[in-house]
């Protein structure tokens, strides 16, 4: 596997995101959580969450980590070069053991290697004085943010606005699990689920060079990758095509290859169109 995406031959330039959009998008996302959140019942949230041993009401408590180690980053000091590149975060997490339901738990100075905070939001606060607490510290602290700052986060100092970024798959995968877990739907902002969805293909690409499988999420994705003979023209020899959510899933580790494939949500053609050795990207 991949551990460090800059080290990559022949790497693409990275995706360009708007931060505009991204700083929206990780807001309507959070608030769209919220307001399921709020709207749960006891017995919902004492419900067992499907991932680990964590409960419904853990679950719950992890949406607002995901904005709130953003918040934290911004109160550190700058840091002089970025370490980690938006490419490079889903390795890094990998490099460091770093799971999607533990990113953003500890503090900010995790990176550093201070003691982390293991045992995530107190049990006893209720979950919307947490989201409450949340969106109280974004509103001031994200408005005048400079997306160029460097800022530490537990896999290495990153750009404000790529780690802003690396917060809608946080954001997206935290809905999803929730709304699993407590048999509610959660709706997904567009643009978050875009991001989410674009920087696990990309990643994808990364983690398996070459062009000789097309994956296809629409609407917002199209990658190349797997190494062998390189496609020009016409239909793609291997072609692989499933929904954002599924895919999001399946980088994630939320999902196994062949249950997608045998259920239908993925459609596989071809050769080389069989993504079981190169997933989960995230898991």
């Amino acid at each position: 596997m991949a551990q460090n995406a800059r080290s990559t031959p022949g790497r693409k330039k990275p995706r360009a995101y708007d931060p505009v959009k991204i700083r929206a998008a990780v807001l309507a996302q959070f608030e769209l959580v919220r307001e399921v959140v709020e709207g749960l019942s006891e017995e919902q949230l004492a419900r067992p969450g499907g991932v680990g041993e964590r409960s419904v009401r853990e679950l719950a408590a992890r949406v607002p980590t995901a904005l709130e180690s953003a918040v934290r980053s911004l109160a550190e000091p700058a840091r002089g070069a970025a370490e980690v590149g938006l490419l490079d975060w889903p390795f890094a997490m990998a490099k460091h053991g770093a799971r999607i339901s533990e990113d953003g738990a500890g503090s900010a100075q995790d990176a550093e290697g201070t003691a982390e905070d293991t045992a995530g939001p107190a049990a006893d606060v209720p979950v919307a004085e947490l989201y409450a607490r949340a969106a109280a510290a974004v509103a001031e602290a994200l408005p005048g943010a400079d997306g160029d700052r460097v800022v530490p986060t537990r896999v290495g100092a990153m750009r404000f606005a790529d780690f802003l970024v690396t917060r809608t798959v946080e954001l997206v995968v935290h809905s999803d699990d929730l709304a699993r877990a407590a048999g509610v739907e959660v709706p997904f902002d567009r643009q978050a689920l875009a991001a989410c969805t674009r920087l696990l293909a990309d990643a994808l690409a990364v983690k398996a060079p070459g062009a000789s499988t097309e994956v296809r999420i629409p609407p917002f994705a199209v990658v190349q990758c797997i190494e062998g003979p390189r496609h020009t023209r016409g239909t793609p020899p291997n072609v692989v095509e499933t929904d954002p959510l599924t895919w999001v899933r399946l980088a994630t580790g939320r999902a196994q290859w062949a249950a997608a494939v045998e259920n239908a949500q993925v459609k596989a053609s071809g050769e080389r169109a069989d993504l079981m050795g190169v997933l989960p990207i995230l898991g």
